[in-house]
């Protein structure tokens, strides 16, 4: 069947959707929601037999519902309306919510309904909510409603026949005035509730060293108190705020009136206010990288905010898998983060540095010395475990491990050419052809496309797939990284793993990969071609697209549509 996926972005939803309706062996293409005409143009050019909106800021034209087929992907249950469903549902402590796939009409979201799946809340970002389980019930939804649409005997239920019975209401968009903080009557829980369902957009106003900023990225300071609404502690990356009964952290800031109106850390930010603060070390404050141990197993978690890597940060995990080296132990896990594993170099960081090519170079050279380490570790197997989605040169850094277990809906996108035609380093030309051969290589690469695990597996990218609830996945993981610890033919395999790396090392040093893949990636940094500081920049500041880039929307490449349909 084929299937228009209609959107705003190709967000986190969509790439998840575009996956699976692939492997179910339908026809998908994407067109951006730019304009009614564009809209209209990529139906006329595709001729679709079902359009599925996952993702809109704005209503369908009536153009469009009236004379085709079009379902909405809404973040909420039955009866839900408006646009900040997922804010409600974590600011008044809503114990399930769920996902709705009906039918585009004359309003929003009051269409007919062909599918729904309710999932259990969790104490979580609205973010994180969005990405993990309003994404899984949303994708077995969006493929309920395809088979209902298959099935000529099958009608959508009207919502007005559900409305008597149904939970979910017509709710506004949220104002700020209502996520507003009252520090000194909102208790710490309810703080943090406020910025989890404003997290990652639009973000709580509030003020910060008498600066009215944007926050995000809040946990709870554990043992800090302090007079409510100031600022008493810094630890890393974030500043600590009392409240009336303890303190949160605050790790990233929005300052619109300032030079970067984006994210940043929030001591980057206020840098000088900062000064003075009272600091707590990363281990019992605001910690990014954390180690355990256990059985022979080291395990190391770095939950970098939105997957991005800066320099420091790369250098600080190196210093800890480094001392992790030096443990006795004999299986070191990286777990990256619960939503992500690595996204690479840090964009926002390195469009606030000074001299962003300059930052470019660090960065991308610090996130090097870090593969490097991992692939020259002869004294322990070394596993990636995916927990969460992965890009980029964060694609290329797991791949430095000896294995990559990866849960079976991580999304990865293991290219680097629409960020301005990056070339890419992490070795990915030494680890790429080793792990998964040449020509595999170059269809990793130059895709520009995001893949699924089963398809990364069968490419060499990933070494096993971990299946069912994601929340159980770290436990699968200890128990088969304990399994290779206290296996007899780990020494074995550590001796052939020495003997490898001497003859790779002897036949091209990775000296010369490095060299050369900074070579090129010099050219992009400080080259004539500005393409890179464009992506990097539009990336940064969320400048829309004013076309669908042709690797998504297959419908306006004829050869492209012609070669998918021959096959």
């Amino acid at each position: 069947m084929r299937i228009l996926l209609l959107t705003h972005a190709f967000n986190s939803l969509t790439q998840r959707l575009f996956v699976a309706l692939q492997q179910d062996k339908h026809e998908v293409t994407i067109e951006f929601d730019i304009n009614d005409e564009t809209a209209q143009e990529a139906i006329d050019l595709f001729q679709p037999d079902l359009i599925v909106a996952p993702y809109l800021k704005r209503a369908i034209p009536d153009s469009i519902w009236q004379n085709h087929t079009c379902l909405i992907v809404h973040p909420g249950i039955v009866g839900d309306r408006g646009p900040s469903s997922l804010d409600w549902a974590i600011i008044n402590r809503e114990k399930t919510w769920g996902v709705t796939v009906l039918q585009a009409n004359a309003e929003m979201d009051a269409g007919d309904i062909w599918a729904s799946i309710e999932f259990e809340m969790r104490d979580a970002t609205k973010a994180s909510i969005y990405r993990n389980e309003v994404t899984t019930v949303a994708v077995q939804a969006v493929q309920q409603a395809v088979k209902h649409f298959k099935d000529s005997e099958f009608k959508p239920t009207p919502l007005k026949q559900k409305l008597l019975s149904a939970k979910g209401k017509l709710r506004p968009l949220m104002a700020q005035n209502v996520r507003r903080i009252n520090w000194q009557q909102d208790d710490t829980e309810t703080v943090l509730r406020k910025i989890r369902c404003a997290d990652g957009f639009p973000g709580v106003r509030d003020e910060l060293f008498g600066r009215e900023v944007l926050i995000y990225d809040a946990h709870i300071a554990k043992g800090l108190r302090g007079k409510a609404g100031e600022v008493i502690a810094k630890s890393g990356l974030a500043v600590c705020k009392a409240t009336m009964d303890g303190a949160i952290w605050v790790g990233h800031v929005k300052d619109k009136a300032q030079e970067h109106p984006f994210k940043l850390p929030a001591t980057l930010l206020f840098k000088a206010q900062c000064k003075d603060l009272y600091e707590v070390p990363s281990s019992e404050g605001y910690q990014e990288i954390l180690y355990e141990e256990n059985m022979g197993v080291g395990y190391i978690h770095f939950p970098f905010y939105n997957g991005a890597m800066s320099t420091q940060q790369c250098k600080d995990l190196l210093k800890a898998y480094k001392e992790a080296t030096q443990r006795k132990t004999k299986v070191i896990v990286l777990m990256g983060g619960s939503d992500f594993w690595s996204n690479g170099i840090h964009l926002n960081m390195i469009e606030a540095a000074k001299s962003p090519a300059d930052e470019s170079w660090a960065n991308i050279n610090a996130m090097n010395d870090l593969s490097e380490a991992i692939i020259q570790t002869t004294s322990h197997m070394v596993i990636s475990a995916m927990q969460g989605n992965a890009g980029a040169g964060g694609v290329f850094l797991a791949r430095a491990a000896d294995e990559v277990w990866a849960h079976e809906h991580v999304i990865l996108n293991p290219h680097y050419k629409d960020m301005g035609n990056l070339f890419g380093s992490e070795y990915w030309t030494y680890l790429l052809p080793k792990y998964c051969g040449e020509a595999h290589a170059k269809r990793i690469t130059q895709a520009r496309l995001p893949m699924g695990v089963a398809e990364a597996k069968d490419l060499g990218l990933v070494d096993d797939v971990m299946v069912g609830e994601k929340g159980c996945m770290q436990a699968r993981v200890r128990e088969k990284a304990r399994g290779l610890a206290s296996s007899e033919g780990l020494k074995l395999f550590l001796r052939k793993k020495r003997k490898q790396r001497q003859q790779d090392e002897a036949a091209k040093p990775l000296a010369v990969y490095r060299e050369e893949e900074l070579r090129r990636m010099k050219k992009n940094f400080y080259g004539f071609d500005p393409s890179y500081h464009v992506a990097r920049y539009n990336f940064v500041y969320k400048v829309c697209k004013s076309r669908t880039p042709l690797t998504l929307a297959s419908h306006r490449n004829i050869r492209a549509m012609q070669t998918r349909r021959a096959a």
